[in-house]
């Protein structure tokens, strides 16, 4: 498989948090992108970028759409199911020459360690593409599903990335290429992760305050923008046929070293406070097993394509803030922000 400067690349759900950015390094590299939608919200795409306008539960009524484009790969960014898999391959089959499908950190089996629903010992940590994945189907307790879906539309009840990921690798006539993203933050991100931290940061708080398991946890991470370039790599390299990386940034830091980090770029001079559990306020403790840390090593995409991030850890979160600043969630739930009961928190450590 071999491709020339100028590749099409077909994004279906390419329009928003991550695809935007996919979408404009793709067409600044001189690749022409046709960007698959529902055109439900106002987006701005690249110069250039073409949109098809489908619904991405009923791919195979836009087949005649897709194959007057004729592109050299798909990207798949709302992938939930195998169903929805095999939906997608039947309705690139004599298309397209490759996919890319973006899957999760979540296939393996740490994720559903520590979410309470795998069995057996900790996994090891960094995890790598050979690492074991989940035996248990459906990595998340339903009502955290249930939050997902809240805000990702194109979850379904049958969300699971490791039969995605089968479907997509094992097909004979279409090469498959799987990248399995980190929790991923910037601006426009629609889980809000810096948020409740740096509220608190901006309301004056003199500290934060974190279970101690919370506070020593380590989990996989990378900045919108970072993710974008490393999607992109993937599209254009004809050696990512047939393999699956891990896409996640270099250091992962704790999560009380997250907290600092964001506070010293967001210029709050307080303190990030780890409690024991039973010092813990309520709001504040965690329903997960912390023991078992998510980490990912990146190692074989860096060593195999190249990757390096273009954007630095603090330029990310500067962009980041300034958007949470700019743009908090529509809702906020107030218990999330029991100050008082941090107060009494902190006051109780100060008078030991």
């Amino acid at each position: 498989m071999r491709y020339s400067n100028g590749m099409k690349v077909l994004l279906i759900g390419g329009s928003g948090f991550i695809g935007s950015h996919v979408a404009r390094q793709l067409a600044e590299g001189g690749h022409q992108v046709a960007v698959f939608h529902r055109g439900l919200a106002k987006i701005a795409l690249a110069d250039g970028v073409r949109q098809i306008l489908g619904d991405r539960k009923a791919l195979s009524n836009s087949v005649a759409e897709f194959r007057r484009f004729a592109p050299d790969v798909v990207v798949d960014f709302i992938l939930s199911s195998e169903g929805q898999a095999i939906e997608l391959m039947n309705a690139t089959r004599g298309i397209a020459g490759r996919i890319v499908a973006l899957s999760s950190g979540d296939v393996y089996r740490a994720a559903g360690i520590l979410h309470g629903l795998e069995p057996g010992p900790l996994q090891p940590v960094p995890l790598t593409e050979e690492s074991e994945l989940r035996t248990h189907r459906r990595p998340y307790p339903p009502e955290a599903l249930a939050m997902l879906r809240n805000v990702f539309a194109w979850l379904d009840d049958d969300y699971d990335k490791i039969p995605v990921e089968q479907v997509v690798m094992g097909d004979s006539e279409i090469r498959g290429t799987v990248l399995r993203l980190p929790m991923i933050y910037g601006p426009g991100d629609p889980l809000h992760r810096l948020h409740p931290i740096l509220k608190r940061m901006d309301d004056g708080r003199p500290a934060i305050l974190m279970q101690e398991e919370l506070a020593q946890w380590r989990g996989l991470r990378g900045y919108v923008e970072n993710v974008a370039a490393a999607i992109a790599l993937a599209v254009v390299s004809p050696q990512a046929a047939g393999r699956i990386y891990n896409v996640a940034a270099l250091e992962a830091f704790s999560e009380l070293e997250w907290a600092q980090n964001v506070g010293r770029v967001a210029g709050w001079k307080g303190t990030v406070l780890a409690l024991p559990k039973q010092q813990t306020p309520p709001h504040l403790q965690i329903p997960y097993n912390a023991a078992q840390h998510w980490t990912a090593s990146s190692a074989r995409i860096r060593e195999e394509l190249g990757y390096r991030e273009p954007i630095s850890l603090d330029a990310g979160l500067e962009r980041t803030i300034a958007w949470e600043r700019a743009n908090p969630p529509a809702a906020i739930d107030p218990k999330q922000f029991d100050y008082a009961a941090e107060d009494a928190a902190l006051a109780a450590v100060a008078s030991n």
